[in-house]
């Protein structure tokens, strides 16, 4: 009898596989991030196709993290997912509603200081860390 459902082994190795590939495709974008940022600055100064060109591959190689975040997403189990869109959805909310709020500060002058994306970037990678371990602690 050929049983056609997958074997909870199959799905776990499939999931580390997924972890993998999107480990290793956020390890090049956030190399390639780098090499973008400081190469025109430390390496190449003043070479605007160099600089064009480490962009550009930061750009590609940014989709494919997207399209390996998606496989690994679809890959989780129900209560995964769950957790996961909810946390992402909490920090993209607070991302929109907190960074535009800081946007106007600057450009209204209220702070002296100018708003920058790192300062976003920051707190939305925080909440949607917060919001991960928040989930999985309601949900085990």
């Amino acid at each position: 009898m050929n049983d056609q459902k997958a074997k909870p082994s199959d799905w776990a190795s499939s999931n580390r596989t997924n972890t993998i590939r999107l480990r290793n495709w956020t390890g090049a974008w956030l190399v390639t991030m780098a090499v973008a940022t400081f190469g025109p600055l430390l390496v190449w100064p003043a070479n605007k196709l160099l600089t064009i060109l480490a962009i550009t591959t930061n750009l590609l190689i940014g989709f494919g993290m997207i399209v390996a975040n998606k496989r690994h997403l679809k890959g989780l189990d129900e209560m995964h997912q769950k957790i996961q869109l909810e946390a992402m959805a909490l920090s993209l909310g607070i991302g929109l509603v907190v960074g535009l709020s800081y946007s106007l500060l600057d450009t209204t002058n209220i702070i002296l200081s100018d708003a920058e994306i790192s300062h976003l970037v920051i707190l939305m990678g925080l909440t949607y860390l917060a919001a991960v371990f928040a989930g999985l602690k309601r949900y085990r």
